[in-house]
This record gives structure tokens, sequence and C-alpha cells, in this order.
């Protein structure tokens, strides 16, 4: 456990806690060799000592930053989230999409291991 992930999340009201806490261990979960630290100022998860994934608690949302490639293939799933070039908000008072969030991932991991 990285202490500044630590920090970002405990400085959120329980509720938020609890839904970055979720996230975060899907995660950590969903690849082998996943490692935990900040960068940009957000949690962040590097995969072979390059950044993956970042994600970060907000007032109403959590903003999660997998970058352009994952939401310009998934726009159309992504219909009901406010998102971006890069970044997908996701609701508080929505349970977490895990099955769009490993598509999310799966998108990053063949992206990687192209040549």
């Amino acid at each position: 456990m990285h202490p500044e992930v630590e920090a970002h999340i405990r400085s959120f009201p329980k509720e938020t806690q609890e839904k970055l806490e979720e996230l975060r261990s899907f995660l950590l979960n969903a690849v082998d060799g996943m490692e935990e630290t900040k960068s940009y100022g957000i949690p962040t998860l590097k995969l072979n000592g390059k950044n993956f994934i970042h994600y970060a608690g907000y007032a109403h949302h959590i903003g999660l930053y997998p970058g352009a490639g994952p939401i310009k293939e998934l726009s159309e799933e992504l219909n009901g989230f406010k998102f971006a070039k890069g970044s997908i908000q996701l609701p508080l008072n929505q349970e977490l999409p895990l099955e769009l969030i490993q598509k999310i991932i799966q998108i990053k991991l063949k992206s990687i291991k192209k040549p």
C-alpha cells in the first residue's frame, strides 16, 4: 500500500472512500505485476514500470484515466457517463461499472503487447 494513495483515499467521506477502495482493489487484482504509486498528483497503477491507469476521487464522481485508446474504442458503451478524450467520470451514486473497467484493462493490455 502506497502511503500517498492511502492519504488521497482517506481525504474523502466514508462512502467515497469505499468506492475508491473497491476500484483500487479491482485494478490491483486485474493484472499481475501492477505497482501502486502516485503520478500527476493522483493514484496511479504502473505495469512494467510504465503508467497504466490513473484514478482519483472528487466531490461527485471518481475520475478514471485510461488514456485515449480505450475511450475511443468503447465510446458507444460509455453512453450515460461523462467522458472526454482520456477520462471517464464514474458517478458516486452508481455502482462501479466493473465489466466496463475490465474491458478498458483488456484494451490497454492489447495496446501494450503490440510491437
